[in-house]
């Protein structure tokens, strides 16, 4: 048989490709997949945080471990997390659990990838300038007042609220008002029964393995979200026809963002010259998106709001003194307008630190498409990436003394010193949530509006444990009681 013809320098075409390949090399991190530490503490169904805090403690900013062979990298630091979701954002795409989250948000702009995700933007993105948000602000303070009198009207006022269920009640106002034009009514706590029942099985849906492919089969837990989903899309397929007939009608726009939504046009031609809207089912989509994070989070996070600031009442008393100098005392108060959202600056960072604490979206993944280089490690692509604004916002290196409730971290000076991704409660990068300033302006009228009448202090002696479900929750009823100012 004849050799095989060598290079000139004595190389095999075979060794030159190998030679040619990326030699990766991965984080320290646990030697073993991951079922093999089944019985640790730090591995728990439904608790990632424990197996975050474990790598964390023991391998420091950057570690990895493997599922089933698939390298899964945990990452702590600002620079790396800027490099996920700017510099080589390209080389990204959301990973399976987010992924996971399209059997009930479909290709929404929290699960949905490019170039699906870059035109959804495009034409989501008037709906949310910021013009168009200051304009919800005086609904956003008319629901809090409500909330006010209806605390003042309770028939037991010594006993003690779930401040988590009316933090929740709260943001269903704000958001039916704003996204629908409506009053909280059936349609409306429908759609948050069904949400609530499908946050309930978020741990089975993205444990389940390839569930997609299960989707028509007679299982419990699927046939349960199978229902609920087909209920949730039938309300709001009605709420997206009933808007569009009202328009045909010739009826005034309500300024809501669903009519936004349904009047915006990409800003960028189709290959037939058209500027084209959105489907009703792409609509519909992003109605469940901006339904889940408008309402979820910003109601997660007044919770943990105001838990905090019953437990550091000199941090307290300072916002009550800016509400004071801000809204007046006595019979001069006044309710919150958009000429003072910019003189709630306290208020504000109170919010912030307590995101920090008890970040509503408390983790995000990638999924890498192209090798990816960290620092001294070279990852292949299919790895994945998980960082944590719950894990970075209680790192003593970014964070000193991170225990503490402290909203002068949030002070020009403190944000100006720290790396940008040390905070980022709402992502970042061509991702960033879009609907943030709306937060912002929910969360601090909200809290200025209850603030400025009221003290809340904890009715419990154990502190309240979290839940890690999509959103970071109070495991159970959070138990306040109320005092007028």
């Amino acid at each position: 048989m004849t050799p095989p013809v060598l290079p000139l320098d004595g190389t095999s075409e075979s060794q030159k490709l190998e030679s040619e390949r990326p030699k990766y090399r991965l984080p320290p991190g646990l030697k073993r997949s991951l079922p093999f530490y089944a019985f640790k503490p730090w591995v728990k169904l439904g608790h990632p945080i424990l197996l975050f805090e474990h790598l964390h403690r023991t391998y420091g900013n950057i570690a990895c471990y493997k599922l089933f062979g698939t390298p899964i990298v945990f990452v702590n630091d600002p620079e790396f997390i800027r490099e996920i979701l700017v510099t080589q954002g390209a080389a990204f795409v959301k990973e399976r659990t987010v992924r996971r989250m399209k059997v009930l948000l479909g290709e929404g702009l929290i699960t949905s990838d490019d170039p699906i995700h870059i035109r959804q933007r495009r034409i989501a993105a008037p709906a949310f300038h910021r013009q168009r948000i200051a304009a919800y602000g005086d609904q956003i303070v008319a629901c809090a007042a409500a909330q006010n009198e209806r605390w003042e009207q309770r028939t037991r006022p010594d006993e003690p609220i779930d401040i988590a269920a009316a933090s929740m009640e709260l943001s269903l106002e704000i958001v039916a008002r704003t996204l629908f034009d409506t009053e909280v009514t059936e349609d409306i706590r429908r759609i948050n029964d069904e949400v609530n029942t499908i946050m309930e099985l978020y741990n089975f849906i993205v444990a389940f393995p390839r569930i997609e492919l299960f989707m028509k089969l007679p299982i419990p837990g699927i046939m349960k979200f199978r229902r609920s989903k087909a209920r949730l899309d039938a309300v709001v397929d009605r709420l997206i026809r009933e808007h569009k007939e009202a328009t045909l009608a010739g009826k005034p726009d309500p300024g809501d963002l669903l009519s936004m939504l349904l009047q915006s046009r990409d800003e960028q031609a189709d290959a037939q010259g058209n500027f084209t809207g959105m489907s009703d089912e792409q609509v519909r989509d992003e109605v469940l998106t901006i339904f889940l994070a408008g309402y979820e989070t910003v109601a997660n996070g007044l919770t943990w709001t105001w838990y905090l600031l019953s437990q550091n009442p000199e941090v307290e008393a300072k916002l009550h003194a800016e509400l004071d100098a801000v809204l007046g005392v006595g019979t001069e108060r006044r309710l919150a307008t958009l000429a003072d959202y910019p003189n709630l600056k306290y208020t504000e960072q109170v919010f912030a630190e307590s995101m920090r604490l008890y970040p509503p979206a408390w983790a995000m993944g990638r999924m890498s498409t192209k090798p990816v280089q960290l620092g001294e490690y070279l990852i292949p692509p299919g790895a994945h990436f998980f960082f944590s604004q719950y894990m970075m916002g209680r790192t003593e290196e970014y964070f000193p003394d991170p225990l503490r409730f402290d909203p002068d971290r949030f002070s020009a000076e403190n944000k100006a010193r720290r790396p940008k991704y040390t905070y980022f409660p709402f992502g970042g990068g061509s991702r960033q949530c879009i609907g943030e300033s709306f937060a912002w302006m929910e969360g601090v009228f909200s809290i200025a509006t209850l603030a400025q009448k009221w003290r809340l202090s904890y009715a419990e002696s154990a502190p309240p444990e979290v839940q890690e479900k999509i959103t970071l929750r109070p495991k159970d009823p959070l138990m306040m009681r109320l005092e007028s100012r």
